[in-house]
């Protein structure tokens, strides 16, 4: 039997100044029991001490000048030379096992373009983190997956072939520090690519998205304005399911908007 290369998988963390989570990030990938192809720490304006942070674990620094994480994760996914690439974002903390799952559900699934999974509140009690993570991961992946008619990605865990970013890196609002990047990326990859919620692929987060009702009303605002980036999506959208995604519009389709204007 001919032996089977692994797929090689790059990992990117954009960052603008997070030294503290970044360090705890980066000690957590390098426990993987599946190393990291590469990890690539996208500088989208980091302190020097933050920097150094990301150097001293051996992670390799990509500088982005253009403001925003859309432009940072853009930024590391063109510069990852892995066949998959695995998204993180700095405040999270992927357990022994993340690159393993990750190379799993893409091996018994040929066909798979994306895998996404679960962010738990790890600075919670554990009371607390139970609420606020099915909570909050009910509300983005069923309000989401209905509104999108596809898996939604998850900024701090996902994972996508690298030849499907090659295919819609141009097609992204990258340089829009408003948008969502996760959910416009989600848009982006349109009606035949298939995206699938792996309950097992799980990370600790921090509470940070959801600490305030400010950081939660900007978060309200960018999703609406990536809404509407997108709405020549939203509108196949309408026409019904999707290829490939097991998401469906159904009787909540009434309540998308007729038109929408970017």
């Amino acid at each position: 039997m001919a032996h089977v290369t692994p797929p090689r998988i790059s990992v990117v963390v954009p960052v603008r100044d997070d030294a503290p989570y970044l360090g705890l990030c980066l000690e957590a990938l390098a426990r993987q029991d599946v190393l990291p192809h590469e990890v690539l720490v996208i500088d989208n304006g980091m302190s020097r001490e933050t920097a150094l942070v990301a150097r001293a674990a051996g992670a390799t620094v990509v500088p982005e000048t253009m403001p925003g994480l859309a432009a940072a994760a853009a930024r590391g996914y063109d510069a990852a030379t892995g066949d998959l690439i695995a998204r993180l974002d700095s405040d999270a903390m992927a357990p022994m096992n993340w690159l393993r799952e990750i190379r799993g559900a893409f091996a018994v699934d040929p066909g798979l373009d994306a895998v996404t999974g679960r962010g738990v509140f790890a600075d919670l009690s554990p009371a607390r983190r139970i609420v606020a993570s099915a909570g909050y991961h009910g509300v983005y992946y069923g309000f989401f997956g209905i509104a999108l008619g596809q898996v939604p990605l998850h900024g701090s865990n996902f994972a996508m072939r690298r030849a499907v970013w090659e295919e819609v890196r141009a097609d992204v609002h990258r340089s829009d520090p408003g948008v969502h990047d996760d959910l416009d990326l989600t848009m982006r990859l349109g009606r035949t690519r298939r995206v699938r919620f792996e309950p097992r692929l799980a990370v600790a987060v921090s509470t940070r998205a959801i600490s305030s009702i400010p950081r939660l009303a900007t978060g309200v605002k960018r999703t609406g304005h990536t809404m509407r980036m997108n709405a020549d999506r939203l509108r196949e959208t309408r026409a019904g399911r999707l290829v490939g995604t097991g998401f469906g519009i159904g009787p909540l389709g009434s309540l998308l908007p007729k038109r929408l204007h970017p």
